[in-house]
């Protein structure tokens, strides 16, 4: 999805992973991250929220909540919007801020003194027990915890895997009953997705969920709530942002703007965010029919991947659909004119949409790209544990 891009511009990161592999500093199935191109994303996403008026919440489920990232991000957005507890205690491991927990995930009942000893600036309630399981921590700890509303998204938009929210037609009713909660303050509403990719263009497009979310703050603006926030989750990006503060939105979350591959990045490859990862993995075998198999481990279903680059020769073999159901041991390739394109242990770089944290990869992170000196600067799991 992404190879053309980054071979256009990083080609650089290419060609310091090929050589990581070559020299066995790294494994097949292998994200090796750009940190200097990352940090640099980090900064322009922040730069531009600052000028539209915007708070950004960074996510890092898709870079393997790796902390030299992690680290490098918070320089110029502080804090985070953590998916579930696990991404939290590694998030504040790395010194990043509480921005808002409970976002796609809510926070175990049991977990809930825990995170609140964070200090988030929100939390994300998707119903009145989760709202009253978080009020009765909050009193225990003696504050009142503000709580984003996650509304029931419109149907056909949400997730498998996703569903829950309140829905906009029982809100005030969930309003009302918030309110006599003394340790909780609702703060703001929120919904997923509120942006998606244009399949064709590549253009982030509002949802149907955003007009949701804009309806819901409005109803709780006439109960007298005051200085609402609205988060609006999912693509976003230097493209989006504009779209974000026009619409009425105050917090926005960037994750994979941060690498350089939302889906806008793999039909632009000069979007101003620079691409920052590429997959390396390496011929395992070939097949009778001459198709190599390379090693897995990293392959996402809904990755979109086109071709792999095998740097010893050149070679661009389309990499071949397989079904998500399976595991991904190998994947398989297209088999090269020349048989000699593709031998067991050639390097193969490819570069696709991703969520590491739910791959078994490793991932490993290179400084000094930017200034011609490049290094590897560590290697990690895919839940950021180092290696």
């Amino acid at each position: 999805m992404f190879l053309d891009t980054v071979l256009t511009r990083n080609p650089e990161l290419v060609d310091f992973a090929t050589e990581l592999h070559r020299r066995g500093a790294i494994p097949p199935d292998t994200y090796v991250m750009d940190l200097d191109a990352v940090e640099s994303n980090a900064g322009m996403l922040a730069a531009e929220a600052d000028r539209l008026g915007l708070t950004l919440w960074f996510v890092v489920k898709q870079i393997g909540r790796n902390p030299e990232l992690i680290r490098a991000v918070a320089r110029h957005i502080p804090k985070y919007a953590a998916i579930d507890a696990p991404e939290a205690r590694a998030l504040h491991a790395a010194g990043a801020q509480a921005g808002n927990l409970g976002h796609l995930v809510q926070i175990p009942h049991r977990a809930l003194p825990e995170m609140l000893a964070r200090h988030p600036e929100t939390i994300t309630v998707y119903d009145l027990a989760n709202a009253r399981a978080v009020a009765e921590a909050a009193e225990r700890a003696g504050r009142v915890q503000d709580v984003l509303v996650r509304l029931e998204g419109v149907p056909g938009t949400v997730y498998p895997g996703q569903e829950g929210g309140v829905p906009l037609a029982g809100l005030a009713d969930f309003a009302r009953a918030a309110e006599q909660l003394p340790g909780i303050r609702i703060a703001g509403v929120t919904a997923f997705p509120c942006l998606l990719c244009d399949p064709a263009t590549g253009r982030p497009e509002p949802t149907p969920n955003l007009e949701l979310a804009l309806r819901a703050r409005e109803l709780l603006y006439g109960r007298g709530h005051r200085d609402l926030k609205l988060s609006a989750p999912s693509a976003t990006s230097m493209a989006s942002l504009p779209l974000l503060a026009a619409a009425g939105a105050t917090h926005a979350e960037p994750g994979h703007a941060l690498t350089g591959t939302t889906p806008l990045h793999g039909v632009d490859p000069y979007q101003p965010e620079k691409p920052a990862y590429v997959y390396v993995t390496e011929v395992a075998h070939t097949l009778a029919d001459g198709r190599p198999a390379v090693f897995g481990g990293g392959f996402y279903p809904r990755a979109r991947i086109g071709s792999a680059l095998l740097p010893r020769t050149g070679a661009r073999l389309r990499v071949e659909s397989a079904p998500a159901e399976n595991i991904d041991y190998y994947r398989l390739l297209a088999a090269p004119a020349d048989p000699a394109d593709a031998r067991p242990g050639d390097t193969a770089v490819l570069s696709f949409r991703t969520q590491i944290f739910v791959t078994r990869s490793t991932v490993a992170v290179v400084a000094g790209l930017s200034t011609g000196s490049p290094r590897l600067t560590g290697r990690y799991d895919a839940q950021g544990r180092p290696l």
